[in-house]
């Protein structure tokens, strides 16, 4: 796991970054043989910041193993999803509806969903500062 995306506590009880980084870790564990590993490592993190889920084209199993990191995590740890698209639209983003409706079961099932609205959270603040 990349450190610069996890706190800097001996524990690495963070780990934040764009989900992307997390699925090419998890290809890469894969490939090098340590993907069991790398996934009771995933598992045992406090709180798994996922930032900007689906911004960017995606592997086509990222619905696949985005379930199976959300199945291993249920109910044992925490998670954070950032996204600018709406959770309808993850199902087709990802390319696997059944896998996504399976990990958003378990993600939301004791989630606190905070809609920001269309409007991003930087250009409100830069609108917010040049008002009188």
């Amino acid at each position: 796991m990349d450190r610069s995306r996890c706190s800097p506590s001996a524990d690495l009880s963070v780990h934040n970054g764009p989900q992307r980084a997390l699925l090419e870790e998890l290809a890469e564990a894969q490939l090098d043989g340590t993907r069991k590993a790398y996934l009771a490592h995933v598992t045992t993190i406090p709180l798994l910041i996922l930032d900007d889920l689906a911004m960017r084209k995606l592997p086509q199993t990222a619905a696949e193993d985005l379930l199976e990191i959300i199945m291993r995590r249920y109910e044992r740890a925490s998670t954070l999803i950032t996204s600018n698209r709406p959770v309808e639209d993850w199902g087709k983003l990802l390319g696997d509806t059944a896998a996504v409706a399976a990990f958003l079961d378990r993600l939301l099932h004791h989630a606190h969903v905070l809609t920001c609205g269309p409007r991003s959270w930087r250009t409100r603040l830069q609108g917010d500062r040049s008002d009188p």
